[in-house]
């Protein structure tokens, strides 16, 4: 899927949308006990209800992240999962079916996207889902429900990586690996929409399309070593770590001297902080947090030329394992999404 144009005003979804009562039982792509892919089963679960300040959303899309695989593989929120059944997923888009009450801004029928807090609640690999009502906005309206359910965790991600931990200006050199995944092709953007000079590492086949995103430079990582052609750079943001290559090992070289290393995957380096202290340079991991008012601005961006979202492939809710399997290849541009239901 190419990046698309902007709606013309006249074909902009209306604010809301008719909704119906939610029935008792729902789909959901569930598993039973941690697992590869083929873990990952299409099963019916109870509608959940709604309490204090949560909203019931009727999910049309979700969102994939490499969070969710670890999670299936008996990694990431794993342990966390109190439950089975228990559908997975953070991302949604979907349509409010019940507000807090009657003067909520969003109101049922409000097109809205976000985060779920799973796994303390049921995750977005279902038809319908609570979310708390500080971790979802209006969703983009230039944005069709699959390409919004792509956005959140990832751009929220790439949100606190850029603006508020490296705090992207005008001139700030700041390196991106693996700029051409899911919050690396947002980073990628907000550093450059900021001013920041974006290095990002990436394949061959993506480099034109990174420097279209707004890297000035792009180093092809399975050609040239990218600590032979970097160096006295602010910030490394590292999407990658030690799990590959020793990518963070060799990222703290290239950064000047008390220059900032931020590492996101957990689990991929976990000595980087004791190897940044004896390089002299700063560090520190990053974990997303969810919040409408940010979401609501990366909202703004999307509706605008200045921020895009790339969706890569869209499988159905029934092949939510095919999808997993898509998404462990390596090789995904952008996002990958599971329809869940019909818009």
């Amino acid at each position: 899927m190419r990046f698309r144009p902007l709606h013309p005003a006249s074909t902009l979804e209306s604010a809301t949308v008719a909704v119906s009562a939610p029935p008792a039982i729902m789909r959901a792509a569930v598993i039973d006990a941690a697992g590869g892919p083929a873990a990952l089963r299409l099963d019916t679960l109870p509608v959940p209800s709604p309490v204090l300040s949560e909203l019931l959303v009727r999910v049309v899309a979700a969102g994939i992240n490499p969070i969710d695989a670890k999670t299936r593989s008996g990694a990431g929120a794993y342990g966390a999962i109190r439950d089975f059944p228990a559908a997975l997923g953070f991302d949604f888009s979907g349509v409010v079916v019940k507000a807090p009450y009657e003067s909520h801004p969003l109101q049922p029928g409000t097109a809205v996207f976000g985060m779920l807090p799973f796994p303390r609640t049921g995750g977005s690999y279902a038809e319908y889902a609570v979310v708390p009502s500080l971790s979802v906005a209006r969703k983009p309206a230039s944005l069709s429900h699959v390409e919004a359910a792509g956005v959140p965790l990832a751009a929220l991600t790439a949100w606190g990586l850029v603006v508020e931990t490296a705090r992207a200006h005008e001139g700030q050199r700041i390196l991106i690996h693996a700029g051409s995944g899911g919050v690396g092709h947002f980073a990628v953007q907000i550093a450059a929409y900021f001013g920041a000079h974006v290095t990002a590492t990436g394949s061959g086949a993506n480099a034109a399309w990174l420097r279209e995103l707004g890297a000035t430079v792009v180093v092809d990582y399975t050609t040239t070593r990218f600590e032979d052609v970097v160096a006295d750079v602010d910030v490394v943001i590292d999407l990658i770590g030690n799990v590959h290559d020793s990518t963070g090992s060799r990222s703290l070289s290239v950064l000047r001297p008390g220059g900032l290393y931020v590492i996101v995957p957990t689990g991929s380096w976990p000595g980087y902080a004791e190897a940044a202290a004896s390089a002299g340079v700063r560090a520190t991991s990053y974990k997303v947090i969810p919040d409408a008012a940010v979401l609501s601005t990366i909202a703004r961006l999307l509706d605008s030329p200045a921020l895009q979202v790339y969706v890569d492939r869209v499988f159905d809710l029934a092949d939510a394992a095919a999808a997993h399997a898509q998404l462990e290849l390596g090789h995904t541009r952008g996002k990958i999404v599971l329809r869940v239901s019909d818009d």
